[in-house]
């Protein structure tokens, strides 16, 4: 039986994402991905009309399994900007009782971060974690390398574990050198390389990775649907 929870609501809604899917394995050509691991790149791909994705984005061994594992459990999504919140389906997010949380706009982080001189970015990973909600969390930055680094430091530092980190963050100060950062990490991660990235890529992300699990779980396994 085919996804239902994670598809598109109406008949011609999912068409046309069906036919897109079509187009981008058609004229993405040969790639080295896993079939899992083409279903979060044909997402990128989908989202952003640029193929460079078949290529730039990389994986984890175990980054599937982790997200996958992840979302069984329920796990907290930590994201860097609102527009990832957002851009997530809460009907989605509600099937597999998983809820996602960002912190930049909290008064408490701004003026932590006036106070120190950092950015917000930075003050919400430390925001989150210091309300647990970091060990076990999908981490999904498609905004602000900062807040990359600072997970980064994170785990180096012992300090916390999440499940998996989507790094996806988009610019030219420090994008690059923060997902490279996050390559290196025991963590697993999937990244883009290089400065391409966005809020977008990540909700992509995230929602192929859902889908994956709908497609892997019992039917009725999770949710209240």
């Amino acid at each position: 039986m085919g996804n239902t929870i994670t598809e598109q609501l109406t008949a011609a809604g999912q068409r046309i994402e069906h036919d897109s899917f079509a187009i981008v394995d058609q004229e993405a050509g040969a790639h080295g991905y896993t079939p899992p691991q083409w279903q979060v790149v044909r997402r990128l791909i989908h989202a952003t009309a640029d193929f460079d994705f078949n290529g730039l984005t990389h994986f984890h061994p175990a980054a599937i399994e982790a997200g996958l594992a992840a979302i069984a459990a329920a796990a907290p999504i930590l994201a860097d900007v609102a527009m990832v919140s957002v851009g997530l389906s809460q009907p989605r997010l509600r099937h597999f009782d998983m809820a996602v949380h960002d912190f930049i706009a909290q008064p408490e982080v701004i003026a932590r971060a006036q106070g120190e001189n950092t950015t917000r970015a930075v003050q919400a990973v430390r925001y989150a974690h210091q309300r647990g909600l970091l060990d076990g969390a999908i981490v999904a930055i498609g905004n602000a390398p900062t807040a990359l680094l600072e997970v980064v430091r994170l785990i180096e530092t012992g300090a916390a574990r999440p499940a998996l980190i989507i790094g996806m963050p988009v610019g030219f100060v420090a994008a690059a050198e923060s997902k490279q950062a996050v390559s290196h990490c025991p963590v697993p991660w999937i990244i883009t390389v290089g400065r391409k990235g966005g809020s977008p890529l990540v909700v992509a992300t995230i929602h192929a990775l859902l889908a994956l699990a709908e497609a892997a779980a019992p039917q009725g396994a999770h949710g209240r649907n």
